[in-house]
């Protein structure tokens, strides 16, 4: 599979040269792309980012020899410290963001047979934990304007089969949960918000992550919070939060004792480190320092980008007071570029020293779904009338449209200056006062 999909973020090109103009400024420098000097040589600021106090708590827990989570305290700590700041009554700490997807899916029982709506412009973990329980990945299109699920087309693909809603807070952007909690208690679905790229988002000033029955985080090295490979459940339900600790341990309990064989069910090891739990700990200190940072350059850059027609940050619905952005996303209009084909502009970006990047893929559209299907284990589970039915309903026109115009920056770039801001809107300009030269070229 292509890059976009092998990883959740944009992992930038290295940035290259020095801020030349002030905002505002004409430039009819030549295009880095076709010999000229680039607008940066200068890097944007690496990630993770790790400083000299991150290394106690892990060498801690080495030293401690006790490695996983029931003899050290690191995990049980971290979960206590995750669950308060995002406002819940439970945490599950996990290996990583697709097992966070897959406890919570089990905990409220999604199986074979059932379906999961589910958006087509994520990353494949998403519909890899739908698809690890044998269930269907039914994917309702893209609001063009947000990148988000169409929360209003969501009602029109529930059947009797519909399990679970799974809607995705993509880039630290938030769905429209008024529209999906409404559908949800009107129909009786229960909520899975993947809140993977959402660390610290917020709905009408609550956190992601709390407003459905689950929320699940990925901890992932390029994510706000990192810690390797790590991920998390949260809920404010006991019932669900022990199934989903069960299935993350051989459904032991809270203080990993075996279970009640009355209430046991199925479960794996998903269980994060003391290592990773330790990184975490370190981490947190300053996740709310990196994200007011990533606030008044976004803010910045979301007035810079006013000056450059054809390229628009997307939007947010009215409910959304905070947007992490793990990743910065924008649309691209070939028309305000001279009909550069987007591709082509990214080209050109890249050569001026700015990370930009292509956004997902048709993720709907990609032949492992359809190898998937055609497994013995699913074929030995759905009938081909089935899977023909789910074939007539997997169209999404819109996020076809959306693949092909959306690209994004990563998060880190937002932890640079003021002036880096001005780099990449000065960057823009430049390729756009260039388009035809670039096109041709």
């Amino acid at each position: 599979m292509k890059q976009t999909l092998l990883r959740r973020t944009f992992v930038g090109v290295a940035s290259a040269v020095a801020l030349r103009g002030a905002p505002g400024r004409k430039t009819t420098d030549r295009p880095a792309l076709l010999g000229g000097e680039p607008v940066r040589a200068k890097r944007f600021p690496g990630w993770p980012q790790v400083r000299p106090e991150d290394e106690k708590p892990w060498l801690d827990a080495l030293r401690a020899c006790g490695w996983w989570r029931k003899q050290g305290h690191y995990v049980n700590d971290f979960e206590k410290a995750w669950a308060k700041r995002m406002g819940a009554r439970y945490c599950v700490a996990t290996a990583n963001g697709t097992g966070a997807l897959m406890a919570a899916l089990n905990a409220v029982e999604v199986g074979p047979k059932d379906e999961v709506l589910v958006t087509p412009y994520t990353f494949i973990a998403t519909i890899n934990s739908i698809l690890a329980h044998f269930a269907l990945p039914v994917f309702v299109d893209t609001d063009r304007e947000t990148h988000m699920i169409d929360a209003g087309k969501i009602e029109a693909a529930i059947t009797d089969r519909t399990r679970c809603i799974m809607p995705v807070h993509l880039g630290g952007n938030v769905a429209d949960m008024d529209k999906i909690l409404a559908i949800s208690k009107k129909r009786g679905i229960p909520v899975v918000e993947d809140a993977c790229q959402a660390h610290l988002s917020e709905w009408r000033n609550k956190p992601v992550s709390t407003l459905g029955d689950l929320g699940c985080f990925s901890f992932q090295r390029y994510k706000n919070l990192p810690g390797g490979e790590a991920g998390g459940v949260v809920t404010n339900d006991e019932k669900l939060y022990l199934h989903a600790y069960g299935y993350h341990s051989h459904y032991r309990t809270p203080d990993e004792n075996a279970a009640d064989p009355a209430i046991c069910r199925n479960g794996i090891n998903l269980r994060m480190s003391e290592f990773q739990a330790a990184a975490l700990t370190a981490q947190m200190t300053r996740i709310e320092e990196n994200a007011r940072k990533r606030d008044a350059n976004a803010a910045l850059l979301n007035r810079l980008l006013e000056d450059v027609p054809g390229v628009a940050p997307v939007k947010m619905y009215p409910g959304c007071t905070r947007n992490a952005y793990h990743l910065y996303m924008m649309r691209y209009e070939p028309e305000r570029f001279a009909g550069m084909p987007r591709d082509r502009f990214l080209k050109a970006m890249n050569a001026e020293g700015i990370p930009v990047g292509a956004g997902y893929e048709e993720l709907n559209k990609y032949p492992f779904l359809e190898n998937t299907l055609n497994s013995r284990a699913f074929r030995a589970v759905y009938a081909k009338k089935e899977v023909d039915h789910w074939r007539e309903r997997n169209h999404c026109p819109v996020n076809t449209l959306v693949t092909r115009e959306a690209m994004w920056m990563s998060q880190s770039v937002l932890l640079g200056e003021a002036s880096d801001m001005e780099d990449i809107a000065l960057a823009m300009r430049k390729v756009q006062q260039n388009a035809e030269a670039i096109k041709r070229g």
